[in-house]
């Protein structure tokens, strides 16, 4: 039985999984302890707090075991293991390894750890330090499959309205104020940090939305942040079913993700013959 492993559960790689499982794949997903996926509404990575989380009516569930992990999957069900190194590759047959982590840098792991290593993004090497490529920068090329070469380089810009973007205003414990989907006008309190001082002294950051929508994304409440980080997303759009739906974006790299599979014959006959 071949099983892929996904190495992050963000919105992102949120979509790829959902592409995969609703085409008939056995995903695995590894994540760190505490993620800091922003668009937690679709991101499966939500599941290490939680303990489940439904996608798009697509059931995850977190782990700490790989036998469950596979036994999860073998069920129908998204395991979401904390499993930051992906130990979980000496444990089962792999057909595919997704570096879904974005982080801008090539595994650790290298060419070895799959038949077919995938990386998303730029920071890999098709060929080098991964077979494959998918590109994730909106344009003409998203979603497209790299087997040479790199991806479009990070231009450091997030897309749209940057405004849009919100970071922590210090270092600090984040609180939240609203909620995702909740309607925002500018100047409104979306939510604070709270910075303890070395006199016991607490201050606090408000984080302001800049621009009227809807919080598309806040990263949990709770978390320790560092001044700067991105921490949510506001949706100038005001409509707040987006929030709850794969983005266009994810699926598009999704389908990246399925064309690299399916490309490989010598992988069409693995997973095809896989029960």
């Amino acid at each position: 039985m071949n099983y892929i492993l996904l190495r992050g559960g963000g919105d992102l790689a949120s979509g790829v999984a959902l592409r995969l499982h609703r085409a008939g794949f056995r995903v695995i997903i590894t994540e760190l302890p505490q993620p800091l996926a922003v668009r937690r509404s679709v991101s499966f990575a939500e599941a290490m707090y939680r303990g489940e989380i439904k996608v798009e009516g697509i059931l995850a569930r977190q782990t700490d075991s790989a036998a469950q992990a596979f036994d999860l999957a073998h069920e129908g069900i998204i395991p979401v293991i904390n499993d930051p190194q992906a130990d979980i590759l000496n444990h089962g047959p792999f057909t595919a390894l997704i570096d879904a982590r974005l982080t801008k840098r090539p595994s650790e792991l290298g060419l070895d750890a799959a038949p077919l290593v995938i990386g998303l993004g730029p920071g890999f090497i098709a060929g080098e330090n991964v077979h494959a490529i998918i590109e994730t920068q909106r344009g003409h090329t998203l979603g497209r499959v790299y087997w040479t070469g790199s991806a479009s380089a990070d231009n450091g810009q997030p897309e749209g309205d940057p405004r849009r973007v919100l970071r922590a205003p210090a270092a600090g414990v984040l609180e939240s104020a609203i909620e995702i989907g909740d309607h925002v006008t500018g100047g409104q309190v979306i939510a604070q940090i709270r910075t303890e001082q070395s006199d016991s002294a607490v201050e606090v950051h408000l984080v302001i939305a800049p621009i009227k929508g809807v919080l598309r994304g806040l990263i949990h409440p709770g978390l320790t942040v560092e001044k700067g980080l991105k921490i949510g997303d506001i949706d100038p759009r005001d409509d707040p079913s987006y929030c709850f739906m794969v983005s266009d974006k994810a699926l598009a790299v999704g389908g990246g993700v399925l064309e690299a599979l399916l490309s490989r014959a010598d992988l069409r006959k693995r997973l095809w013959a896989s029960p």
